[in-house]
């Protein structure tokens, strides 16, 4: 790359305000995406824990549109 090129613009996902530094912090470091999963399981445990089966059921209505693109995309041809 020259030195009159410019950088390419960031993506959508690195430009959103939540979710920009860590999109951008999963570029430097692939390993921030597991401390991510277990800080969501301790959440969800913890609301398990507050409000009982209600938190449950909440996080899984909240997954079923994922689950639903994931197999779909696993049984696209």
């Amino acid at each position: 790359m020259s030195v009159s090129e410019s950088l390419p613009a960031p993506g959508l996902l690195s430009r959103l305000p939540l979710v920009g530094p860590v999109a951008r912090a999963v570029n430097q470091d692939i390993n921030l995406i597991f401390y991510l999963l277990v800080i969501a399981l301790t959440v969800l445990v913890l609301a398990v824990k507050i409000w009982g089966i209600v938190a449950l059921t909440m996080t899984a209505l909240a997954l079923v549109p994922c689950m639903f693109a994931f197999f779909i995309a696993v049984t696209w041809p």
